[in-house]
């Protein structure tokens, strides 16, 4: 009887600016629903997109979740031992080679097609509005274009991105926090690129190679990358990998009710320790967000782990109150 595979999960930054509590929140929980079932942790650096990645945030982020009491086992700083099936490279701008060998899988089954449709076109499309960050849904306007006229609009100079037929039917999965998910990749989007036009790796495509070979089967992320997952699913199916298991964990909101993110510039952890936080304050924060530190008091990430369970999150976003966040740096 083969023993059960080891839990592995991941910490996957995009180094796009400085971490703030948001990210911690999320980073955090990722952290706990791995070591609390003694796993290992992947620090992946998600720097696909070369206009908005930048080493000096990358650099910044690990030293943030050093501060914070987060570690993991395999990251670009530490390299798995070279007896071992390589995991690496960890961060995704050197990993290039899987991409191509992935796009090339699906292009063989004859699963991909050019489409040359700008983003500004479908945008001004009348009733598509924006599934999630990645853009509008998309109505399928190249999926079937002839090879001649595929010829014509290359030769007319419009560079085209690269997009997956996606399949039929629902796509099922059970998220620790949320429960049972049933979607179809048409209420998703339709069909995704894979490559953008200017040759950048897609978001979609680069997570789910990325999280199949270096063995992820635990996946802790924000809600509002639930989107995502069905879309990542299917492409593990297609290239023969299985799925992680899932958990989609509520947002941080400020007391506005808006979602934290890099524009709140006081919530980075850069921000917090210049002006003196204590990480085990944060961390002991927002452990009491998580139902595992009653009372909120200072605690490392270390010190909650024998309490943590996912199944103690709610599924509803988290409003915290800008006298809650004053206390942090009190």
């Amino acid at each position: 009887m083969n023993a059960a595979p080891a839990l592995r999960g991941r910490l996957a930054p995009s180094p796009t600016g400085y971490m703030h509590l948001g990210n911690a929140w999320a980073f955090l929980l990722a952290w706990l629903a791995a070591r609390s079932a003694a796993g290992q942790v992947v620090l992946r650096i998600e720097d696909i997109d070369p206009q908005r990645s930048r080493p000096e945030y990358t650099a910044a982020l690990m030293e943030d979740l050093t501060w914070l009491g987060l570690d993991w086992d395999f990251g670009p700083d530490k390299p798995e031992p070279a007896a071992s099936m390589p995991l690496g490279p960890y961060e995704q701008s050197r990993r290039g080679d899987h991409y191509a060998a992935a796009i090339a899988q699906l292009e063989g089954a004859g699963l991909t097609y050019p489409c040359f449709c700008t983003r500004k076109e479908l945008r001004s499309m009348a009733g598509a509005p924006h599934v999630d960050d990645a853009g509008a849904p998309y109505p399928g306007i190249c999926r079937n274009l002839s090879p001649a006229a595929q010829e014509a609009q290359l030769a007319a100079g419009r560079p085209p991105c690269l997009r997956l037929r996606c399949p039929e039917g629902p796509i099922n999965f059970t998220d620790t926090v949320l429960g049972a998910q049933s979607h179809t990749l048409a209420e998703c989007g339709g069909d995704f690129a894979l490559r953008r036009s200017d040759g950048v790796v897609a978001y979609q495509l680069a997570v789910a190679v990325d999280d199949a070979l270096m063995g992820i089967n635990q996946v802790v992320r924000g809600r509002d990358i639930l989107i995502s997952t069905p879309r990542q699913i299917a492409l593990l199916k297609l290239l023969g990998y299985g799925a992680p298991a899932y958990a989609h964990v509520p947002l941080l909101l400020d007391a506005e009710g808006q979602r934290l993110a890099k524009r709140h510039q006081s919530l980075a952890l850069r921000s917090l320790r210049q002006m003196g936080a204590d990480p085990r304050r944060i961390t002991g924060f927002l452990g009491s967000l998580a139902g595992c530190n009653n009372g909120g008091k200072a605690a490392s990430p270390a010190e909650l782990l024998p309490h943590f369970s996912l199944l103690r999150l709610a599924a509803d976003d988290i409003r915290i109150e800008d006298e809650a966040l004053r206390a942090l740096v009190a």
